[in-house]
Order: C-alpha cells, then sequence, then structure tokens
C-alpha cells in the first residue's frame, strides 16, 4: 500500500445491511470496483462492499464501493 493511496477497509456482513438502509439502496445501486484493481487487496470478492477513507487537510470523507 502506497502512503498516497486511501484506506481501504473490507465492510462485515452487519455494516453493509446497516448502509443501504441508512441511503435506502440495494447493493446494485452502489459504486462498482474491479476486483483487479490495484487499489484493493488480493482476496475480496465479487459482492464484497468496500469503505474507503479519503482525507483532506481538515476533514475526513467516506466512500463505499462494492467488488465486481
Amino acid at each position: 500500500m502506497h502512503i498516497l493511496q486511501p484506506k481501504h477497509t473490507k465492510l462485515k456482513p452487519q455494516e453493509i445491511k446497516d448502509l443501504l438502509e441508512k441511503y435506502n439502496i440495494s447493493l446494485s445501486q452502489l459504486p462498482k470496483i474491479k476486483s483487479t484493481d490495484p487499489a484493493i487487496l488480493q482476496g475480496y470478492v465479487p459482492g464484497d462492499v468496500l469503505k474507503i477513507e479519503r482525507k483532506t487537510e481538515d476533514k475526513v470523507y467516506f466512500y463505499y464501493r462494492v467488488v465486481a
């Protein structure tokens, strides 16, 4: 993992359920990320949801992607 690369965390099943309920969406409506993307670690399978933590000077933003 490179120092400039945002932190990627795999969500647990309950966290996925809570996320989908919070935003009232389905798994297919989340943005996709390929399992071959160099930014993610090996071992993620399609259907896994990743939380991506991007930092700015004063804030931290979270983005969610489903592995396709």
